[in-house]
């Protein structure tokens, strides 16, 4: 665009010296004003020109501008890092997020397990006190029948041993094995006095395993067959949290409610309580 226009004010100015000679020669009227003419279309041309020339150090300019800006995105290489940076960092946030979680609900159950391991021995004393003072004299049980006693197998027997390892296998968070500990006691001795804890080891083993709906099944098991146990309230809680992972929000905010109206003074209880707060907070 540019060469055109410099070719056609070459061509004007050369056109123009032209008619100026041959003015000169002739001088007649047609000559000035042809002269007028060219003279005219030159200055039209030199505008036109002159705007062209703004028009393209404007565009120039602009160029300039995003280039520069260009330039600075390109050198500016810390802010994508510092971004990158960023998007690292939330990422790690949330694995750590559940890394946390995971480790509280671990510590509870560990805390939860101590508890249970030191209410053994006095369940197990009351199981033995009651063995005890339920024998009859001989003359009342000629006339009113008496329940069997089921007590409590001794430390040294491979009952109580088989228990004490799940236990254990539970507490060090190696759940299925624990899972097949629990399992084996029960087909081995479904009818010890120690079921009650070994079904409710062997549902909250199947609640860590994600096992939800037989730990519900089991749970509700142990509730069933062992009604007066120790272990009830525990059993609840897991039962209860086992129906919150499957979505069972109705069922989960009644079981924990029977389970605080039963057991106010539980242990589990106010844990029940934190429970139910916020599941009743869910809309």
């Amino acid at each position: 665009m540019m060469r055109k226009l410099v070719l056609a004010s070459l061509l004007l100015t050369s056109q123009l010296f032209a008619m100026q000679s041959h003015a000169a020669l002739f001088d007649d009227k047609e000559a000035r004003k042809k002269i007028l003419e060219v003279e005219s279309t030159m200055q039209s041309q030199n505008q036109a020109t002159q705007a062209e020339l703004a028009n393209l150090k404007k565009s120039q300019q602009a160029l300039d501008q995003r280039v520069q800006a260009i330039e600075a995105i390109t050198k500016g290489g810390a802010l994508l890092e510092m971004q990158n940076q960023v998007e690292s960092l939330k990422q790690e946030v949330a694995k750590l997020k559940g890394e946390l979680e995971l480790a509280n609900h671990t510590v509870e159950a560990t805390q939860q397990r101590q508890k249970d391991l030191y209410g053994d021995t006095d369940v197990r004393l009351r199981k033995l006190e009651s063995g005890a003072s339920a024998e009859a004299p001989a003359e009342a049980s000629a006339t009113t029948p008496v329940a069997p006693v089921v007590t409590a197998p001794a430390k040294n027997t491979q009952e109580y041993q088989l228990l004490e390892l799940a236990n254990g296998l539970s507490k060090e968070a190696k759940h299925k094995d624990a899972f097949n500990a629990y399992d084996k006691f029960l087909k081995d001795y479904p009818n010890s006095a120690l079921a009650d804890e070994a079904t409710y080891g062997l549902g909250y083993s199947q609640f860590v395993l994600r096992n939800y709906k037989s730990a519900i099944a089991t749970q509700q098991k142990m509730l069933d067959l062992h009604p007066e146990s120790p272990k009830v309230p525990d059993a609840m809680l897991n039962l209860a949290n086992s129906q919150i992972q499957l979505g069972l929000v109705p069922g989960a905010k009644k079981t924990l409610r029977d389970l605080i109206a039963k057991y106010p003074n539980s242990e589990v209880t106010p844990t029940a309580q934190k429970r139910l707060k916020a599941l009743e907070a869910i809309r």
